[in-house]
């Protein structure tokens, strides 16, 4: 059989290519963008890092602005409603058939994310109990979960692949906890109308997919131009209108997989039989007919839903939430340690995610195993559930995103990420620590 026609490109992107298809590649380019983001805020440059961000966006309709925001904003409310459209996607398609759609064996993570995202909270909410400090309760809830796989992933065949389904869904579960809690705790003043007019799009998208609506474009539309926009105008975070249009997406297949099969097996019959274009670089019209039939075929195999994640996915992992890291990720170390632990914010947020969360995740999980609601995955150990346990603690993206949301301080701002980076790291490293003694499958 011939080989594949390489090309000279091909020396740039299959590289390229082959480092994005790894599942640590993700929370790598996190890291870098983070540690530039850093770099930028405590250099020559920082004056000009954080009022590049600052710079406003917008329309304007006779006269008046209109949408008119910071880039800054734009970021947060635009680009991290595609982060979250894709993260609805991720929870439905587990919903319908992944490890959510299975109750007993679903019942392990969705506890232990529970656990994870009550107990941060609390211990946050005692060491910072009132005043605008008190409205970073949300900070420590959530789980990076591009970072904490990655992590997992660097440790190659040491994991076993339960631990990677356990550690996925807790972190979707406990982003879409997160997100429940932006809906109802980090929602300023709310236009009814504009909401209203939301929902609206959201119930027409929603009667399109049971009408066998297919068409990616319709869903765009309404998604963009309706439900998004309208949510932005109302005061309820525009995310949350990402993750409500998300759920609408049709994730059944068109045609059955054994019906595909036969389908693609007689186009091949067919498209073998034909006399090939000999020393001809192009096809026949027979055989591109045969392909389209093919390629139309394979597209209505495939759900919209997962079509569009696989699409998205990519392009969130590597220019969304870099760009979000870059933007939010910056903060002078310049800081004045009196100025620092003025507050309990950092401290609250640290212990909340090294501490909640490992309390939180792995005291939910034995309490469930030793209720005997569920037992512990196969290849998980007390041991290993104690480096799960410490990944859970890395909050980055998340947090701090919640902590746009929750402070108007500068300074609370400052400090919380502060604490965010501290945890993370301590996070990060003492889990791998944990999970690699662990010998190899």
């Amino acid at each position: 059989m011939a080989e594949e026609k390489r090309y000279p490109i091909d020396r740039v992107t299959n590289p390229i290519q082959k480092f994005m298809n790894q599942q640590k590649s993700g929370g790598i380019v996190l890291i870098i963008s983070v540690v530039i983001a850093l770099i930028l805020a405590n250099s020559s440059l920082s004056e000009f890092y954080f009022s590049f961000f600052e710079q406003k966006l917008g329309l304007q309709f006779e006269g008046e602005p209109f949408l008119n925001y910071s880039l800054l904003h734009w970021i947060n409310d635009g680009l991290m409603a595609v982060f979250f459209f894709v993260l609805g996607l991720e929870l439905k398609r587990e919903i319908v058939g992944g490890e959510l759609s299975n109750p007993r064996k679903a019942l392990l993570p969705i506890g232990a994310a529970i656990g994870g995202v009550i107990v941060p909270a609390i211990i946050y909410i005692v060491l910072n109990p009132s005043g605008e400090a008190s409205n970073g309760w949300g900070i420590p809830m959530a789980t990076d979960i591009a970072f904490a796989l990655g992590i997992l992933y660097l440790l190659g065949d040491k994991i076993p692949l339960s631990l990677k389904v356990f550690l996925t869904a807790l972190a979707i579960i406990d982003d879409l906890i997160a997100v429940m809690v932006i809906a109802f705790f980090y929602t300023s003043d709310i236009s009814l109308i504009s909401l209203s007019i939301g929902l609206g799009f959201v119930l027409i998208m929603f009667i399109g997919n049971k009408m066998g609506i297919r068409n990616i474009l319709f869903y765009a539309i309404l998604g963009i131009a309706g439900v998004w926009t309208a949510f932005l105008l109302s005061g309820v975070h525009a995310t949350i209108a990402s993750v409500l249009a998300a759920f609408t997406i049709p994730a059944d297949m068109r045609i059955k997989e054994s019906t595909y099969i036969k389908k693609i097996q007689t186009y091949l019959a067919k498209f073998q039989r034909i006399d090939p274009n000999h020393n001809i670089p192009t096809l026949t019209n027979e055989q591109i007919h045969i392909l389209d039939e093919v390629k139309d075929n394979t597209r209505k195999i495939i759900p919209p839903l997962q079509r569009l994640e696989h699409g998205m996915h990519p392009f969130v992992t590597f220019f969304i939430i870099p760009v979000f890291a870059l933007a939010n990720a910056g903060v002078s170390i310049a800081i004045d340690p009196d100025q620092l632990f003025s507050t309990n914010v950092a401290l609250g947020v640290a212990l909340g995610l090294i501490i909640g969360k490992l309390i939180g995740v792995v005291g939910a999980t034995l309490l469930l195993v030793k209720l005997k609601v569920a037992p512990l995955p196969h290849g998980m150990s007390i041991k290993n559930l104690f480096g799960i346990g410490f990944l859970a603690s890395i909050g980055f993206t998340m947090s701090l995103f919640i902590t746009s949301l929750a402070f108007t301080s500068e300074v609370y701002m400052v400090q919380a990420k502060i604490g965010i980076f501290i945890a993370s790291i301590i996070g990060a490293v003492v889990g791998y620590m944990f999970l690699k003694k662990q010998p190899a499958l």
